[in-house]
């Protein structure tokens, strides 16, 4: 590469670091909130779960919500998405052992229509399936089937809501970080979401930036009518950051915030349960555009790779690389603590970003192949086409 092509590119690099560390909301500072002032009441909430082939983590799930110490009427329904590994056995047999069959029912999703993904299919029927038997609740409680909760969660999330008078309040649940595999790319997957939607942007209601974490949404049901329900998103791969864009757009406030409480169960042991984790969703992230994806590489490639590779050109272009580089590290390294891992994990973060590049690309390939968006052997965008 000639000197001067080298030294700009160099330039560049440290200029984008220069602007995330300074002029993105400082998104890279991972904070917990303090807890919100608790209501006068406390409405009704129905907590929908969607489960496929989930009996692994179901019960420990499911014990978590149903010992919530909430104050108000607050029950849970769990939605079988046409599992085959007796999920739905598991769940009834977890709420009868704690006592709480009486606050939980079963129900199961009818069969996955055109132009739907799954899940949002099955929180469609969940909240169906509510409303024809006669129920109302005020709130509902989106939460995946494997996240646990802790006992308090519920209180602290409604109180958040009502004491800011929002319509959406979501948490960034805390991702299993044990394995190799984890630690290399989990805290980076927390990482470039909040790149991507600054916490701090998407809850002011003065930006059009709008994002919620699926597996903890707290939603007023008169919001939720408000924007036709899930079937106006549907076909939304990312269908929480499009349910939050959806109701923004409306009016509603949001807020989504990070804890250390609430946890995931999933394991993901190898980078290639990650990989395909990120190849589900991201080429969506993308819009489907060729365009975009190239700019997305040539991005990623100047962003992460370039500081690396330039280290070596000698002259000013390796000193601005390094000076890059150090950005980077110091960006990157609060998410690191904040998921309780090794400093020395933090200046690798240029390896990392190869592998969600890598998988980025392989999302396109998927989607092109008619397999995109696979989800326990469902391939959610073949459905759509």
């Amino acid at each position: 590469m000639p000197v001067s092509a080298a030294l700009a590119l160099a330039a560049l690099s440290l200029a984008i670091w220069l602007y995330l560390l300074l002029g993105r909301g400082f998104f890279w500072l991972p904070r917990v909130a303090p807890p919100a002032p608790l209501p006068e009441c406390w409405p009704a909430v129905v907590a929908i779960v969607p489960a496929r082939n989930e009996a692994a983590v179901i019960g420990e799930t499911l014990a978590s919500l149903l010992q919530q110490d909430y104050p108000g009427h607050f029950s849970v329904v769990l939605v079988d998405d046409h599992s085959d590994d007796g999920t739905a056995e598991m769940a009834r047999r977890a709420a009868e052992t704690l006592g709480k069959a009486d606050r939980f029912t079963v129900l199961g999703a009818r069969a996955l229509p055109p132009r739907w993904t799954g899940k949002l299919w099955a929180l469609a029927e969940g909240v169906r399936q509510v409303e024809e038997r006669g129920e109302a609740p005020e709130l509902l409680l989106f939460t995946d089937a494997d996240i646990a909760h802790h006992r308090s969660n519920l209180r602290e999330l409604v109180a958040r809501l009502e004491g800011g008078r929002r319509d959406l309040v979501s948490l960034m649940v805390l991702l299993r970080c044990q394995s190799r595999a984890e630690r290399f790319l989990i805290p980076a997957f927390v990482f470039f979401f909040a790149m991507l939607y600054p916490f701090a942007w998407s809850n002011d209601p003065r930006r059009a930036t709008a994002a919620a974490a699926g597996g903890c949404v707290l939603l007023r049901r008169s919001a939720y009518l408000g924007i036709g329900g899930f079937a106006a998103i549907k076909d939304a791969l990312i269908d929480d950051c499009a349910l939050a864009r959806a109701v923004k757009s409306q009016g509603g406030g949001i807020w989504l915030g990070l804890t250390r409480q609430v946890r995931s169960l999933r394991p993901y042991p190898a980078i290639a349960d990650i990989w395909r984790m990120v190849a589900r969703t991201a080429y969506a992230q993308l819009g489907y555009s060729p365009v975009l994806l190239a700019g997305t590489v040539l991005g990623l490639a100047a962003t992460y790779l370039a500081p690396v590779g330039l280290l070596f050109a000698g002259g000013r272009a390796a000193w601005l690389a390094g000076a890059a580089w150090a950005a980077m590290t110091l960006a990157y390294l609060p998410m690191v603590r904040f998921y309780g891992i090794s400093p020395l994990w933090a200046p690798l973060l240029p390896g990392t970003a190869l592998v969600y590049l890598a998988a980025t690309i392989d999302s396109a390939r998927r989607h092109w192949r008619g397999v995109g968006g696979e989800w326990k052997g469902r391939a959610q965008w073949r459905s759509q086409s």
